[in-house]
């Protein structure tokens, strides 16, 4: 038993990528905060949003099963068109999505360290031991890595829910709300950006299903997508965790949540102790640094090795040194925008979670135009009740985003 339980854990790749990709600001922050500010009422939305992104995610998958190939490289044969945008798309997102993740991780290391150096600082370190381990590691460390530490916020995760839940007195009010205002309709809007993920994460998906079947030959068919499904599954429950610790701990109290990334983050711990004892202390700073550390990890290795990808199209560029290039500058790109434009935590996730969202109906079209063509295999094409998930999946993001456009004016 012992032995199939690790064999079934090393088979594990991709899925688990995706969930430390996802699991992180939409989660930490802003589930935490959609159950401060309105306790179990947008448990809709939080579900809703995961319903309609699954097709999306999924095509990145299926397509790099059915081809080898990612769908970047299924981007170039939709036309050079879909590649330029996707790559302008991804430069001018790329900056301030590490760099808003960075900060939020950057507040929680602080806090939970203690080590008395500026948020700046900490950025700095974090994001050169994330490039350290991704230049000399690689995608199997990076795999390992990411196992462990999706584990361990898993553990903290449930252990604080079950504390909070156990130490709540007040009657749990599971009536749903819709936002109303602009300040409210901005919040849901940059909820739903993020959650689970930005739909470019389908792209990362698909890079990462490419480097998992090289070294594991055996990951086709059904493992494939059960392991996909497990790291997609994981995200909606700890989504759903997070948003129902802040309704416990947090809905009706009187804290301002702050914009410092180090102010916020303990205000966040200082907010769970209060409630949960400081015992769990340990179990809301470990588990909430883990969820911000495996984003940054991840996405530092994500944008770069999809924009080598990119440019080897685009410009026929060398395949051995796109992906240092990229990944260098995005680090230096990071630190420019955190040391001289913005460290505003509050504006950065707005701004990055905001473009998030009104891309998102541009990768849902491209995916789902790529996975029924005749680039993929035909056993690979979704059938009819898929067709119609997608459909209403880019109605639904077309939708929310005009409406929140429109609703700025």
């Amino acid at each position: 038993m012992r032995v199939k339980l690790l064999s079934f854990f090393r088979s594990l790749g991709p899925g688990l990528l995706f969930a430390g990709a996802a699991i992180g600001v939409s989660h930490l922050v802003q589930s935490t905060r959609a159950g401060a500010d309105f306790g179990f009422g947008l448990i809709w939305a939080l579900l809703i949003v995961n319903l309609f992104k699954y097709p999306f995610m999924q095509f990145g998958l299926r397509y790099a099963m059915a081809t080898g190939d990612s769908l970047i490289d299924g981007y170039n044969k939709l036309g050079k068109g879909f590649l330029w945008a996707y790559f302008a798309i991804t430069f001018l997102t790329m900056f301030t999505i590490q760099a808003a993740v960075t900060i939020v991780t950057a507040g929680l290391a602080a806090n939970l360290f203690g080590v008395d150096i500026s948020i700046t600082q900490w950025s700095m370190i974090i994001t050169l031991f994330s490039l350290g381990l991704l230049l000399f590691g690689k995608y199997n460390l990076l795999d390992k890595v990411m196992k462990l530490v999706v584990l361990v916020l898993t553990i903290c995760t449930i252990v604080a829910l079950g504390i909070a839940y156990f130490n709540y007195d007040g009657t749990v009010n599971l009536k749903q709300v819709f936002p109303e205002g602009a300040i409210e309709i901005s919040f849901l809007i940059t909820f739903l950006g993020w959650m689970p993920a930005p739909l470019d994460v389908s792209v990362w998906q698909s890079l990462w299903t490419v480097e998992k079947r090289k070294s594991n030959k055996d990951f086709i068919g059904k493992r494939a997508f059960f392991d996909f499904n497990i790291g997609y599954v994981s995200t909606v429950f700890l989504g759903i965790c997070f948003l129902s610790l802040g309704a416990l701990v947090m809905y009706g109290s009187e804290e301002v949540f702050s914009s410092s990334a180090g102010k916020f983050s303990q205000q966040l711990i200082n907010l769970y102790t209060k409630s949960l004892g400081k015992e769990s202390a340990i179990f809301i700073s470990l588990a909430a640094f883990t969820t911000m550390f495996s984003t940054t990890l991840t996405t530092l290795d994500a944008s770069p090795r999809s924009m080598a990808r990119t440019t080897e199209l685009l410009f026929n560029s060398s395949k051995s040194r796109s992906y240092l290039f990229w990944i260098l500058f995005l680090v230096i790109g990071t630190m420019v925008i955190l040391n001289f434009f913005l460290s505003n935590m509050a504006t950065l996730i707005q701004i990055a979670t905001i473009l998030s969202f009104l891309t998102a109906p541009f990768y849902a079209i491209c995916n789902y135009v790529l996975i029924k063509s005749k680039h993929t295999p035909t056993s690979y094409r979704p059938g009819r009740i898929m067709h119609v998930w997608s459909v209403l999946g880019i109605l639904f993001l077309i939708g929310f985003g005009v409406w929140y456009v429109l609703s700025l004016f």
